[in-house]
């Protein structure tokens, strides 16, 4: 894990951690559980809570980029039955490993955030989904849960109030198709993980049929920090429609791999500096700014770009989970897109035909051009299975597994065609 940050602003979820200091002690040393004693003490009325959050321009971290506190408003408060507050730790973007690192390192800052959250939504009971290939994350998500328990602010009548708040962690099955948020619930339920239709959506319809919330653990940790700078200054750390701070996931050709704090509105070339530049000197070639399924981006125009939703957006691509995957000259983009296609090939949960069958489609598809069979017509096939995929399926995988297929084709076409006439790689020196 590493904290590092630029413009003279110091990290908020990853500051000063060393691995050992994420007990509730040492939480509280750092000014840990001080909003929620706050919000608490001064009887904070939960429309202002919400209003807060709107202010801060928080947005969700886990991929969609969506208004967190316009989602908060969206839970019906004179529900009279039970609602619950979700937080999808499921984390199985390649690419993306903050969540992780947030609960190995600060896993309180989880816990008040969705403490918050419950406040601010009048829901007493809440789940943390926890990715199936990290138990030992899992494991101290739970001693963290006994320790907030222990000391009152979690559980019934906390802080001597009559507000109650119960939070569980739930050990996840390792199914990528679980992070899609309807799927999720359905894994949470003790079912097969398969998405949902929408709507109806969480908010009216989640967790066992009752309204429900569903953030990312990212999202959540950022709550407490808010309430404790303020939701301007919050806000103004970022550029507008992009406040704060974002965990940015820095992997392949780099040489210091990890995650890294910025200020939203950051140069790509700051990041890319912070993680200590191109490994071995080489020159950058592309860019997937936000996890395996956002679109490749090339090098040159990544170098030109800041870490933003916005400006990402306007690349061509989109921030997604913060996952930068950082390649270099040496890498042939055929190869890349072989591995990527048969990911997503394997992980459709089948429900529905365009994805089922089409990732079958591209990836034997992309196979055969990786082998020296392809043909010149099947760079167009392929966008044609991608563009009867995307956007025809009743979750977002069918999107994640065309829109890298397009981009790649799109981006580095020459590189596609000169793998079919010559029947190998471009890159001479291909590792």
């Amino acid at each position: 894990m590493t904290c590092l940050h630029d413009r003279h602003i110091k990290p908020l979820i990853l500051a000063d951690l060393d691995g050992k200091n994420w007990h509730l002690e040492d939480y509280v040393k750092r000014g840990g559980y001080e909003s929620l004693k706050r919000i608490i003490s001064e009887n904070m009325p939960p429309e202002q809570v919400i209003a807060e959050l709107k202010a801060s321009g928080l947005r969700g971290r886990g991929g969609a980029g969506f208004p967190t506190g316009l989602k908060w408003s969206f839970m019906p408060r004179q529900f009279p039955g039970q609602k619950y507050l979700v937080c999808n730790t499921d984390e199985g973007e390649p690419g993306t490993f903050k969540d992780r690192d947030i609960i190995r390192y600060n896993p309180h800052a989880l816990i008040e955030g969705m403490i918050i959250g419950g406040y601010a939504m009048g829901i007493t009971v809440g789940y943390n989904y926890i990715h199936g290939e990290i138990f030992d994350a899992y494991l101290i998500f739970e001693e963290a849960l006994e320790e907030a328990r222990a000391a009152g602010f979690l559980g019934d009548n906390i802080l001597g109030t009559n507000f109650s708040f119960q939070l569980h962690g739930h050990h996840g099955y390792g199914a990528y198709i679980c992070g899609e948020e309807t799927a999720l619930l359905e894994s949470l339920e003790g079912k097969k993980g398969q998405p949902r239709f929408k709507p109806p959506f969480p908010a009216s319809f989640g967790l066992y049929g009752k309204p429900t919330t569903i953030n990312n653990t990212e999202t959540f940790a950022a709550v407490p920090f808010i309430f404790k700078v303020g939701a301007q200054a919050y806000a103004e750390m970022g550029k507008p429609n992009n406040g704060g701070t974002k965990i940015f996931s820095i992997s392949g050709d780099v040489e210091r791999p990890g995650n890294y704090e910025i200020p939203l509105g950051t140069p790509f070339s700051t990041l890319l500096e912070l993680a200590g530049g191109m490994r071995g000197g080489k020159k950058i070639k592309a860019v997937i700014p936000g996890g395996s399924s956002a679109p490749v981006i090339r090098g040159d125009v990544m170098m030109e770009t800041t870490m933003d939703y916005d400006a990402i957006a306007k690349a061509g691509s989109m921030l997604g989970s913060g996952a930068v995957i950082v390649m270099d000259e040496t890498r042939c983009m055929v190869k890349s897109l072989l591995r990527l296609s048969y990911f997503y090939f394997e992980e459709s949960c089948g429900q529905c035909t365009p994805c089922r069958e089409g990732t079958g489609w591209m990836y034997r598809m992309v196979e055969r051009i990786e082998k020296g069979h392809g043909k010149l017509e099947d760079l167009d096939v392929l966008n044609s299975v991608a563009d009867n995929i995307q956007g025809r399926t009743i979750c977002a995988l069918g999107d994640a597994a065309a829109m890298p297929v397009r981009a790649f084709i799109k981006n580095f076409r020459e590189e596609f065609e000169y793998h079919i006439e010559h029947k190998h790689c471009l890159v001479p020196a291909y590792i």
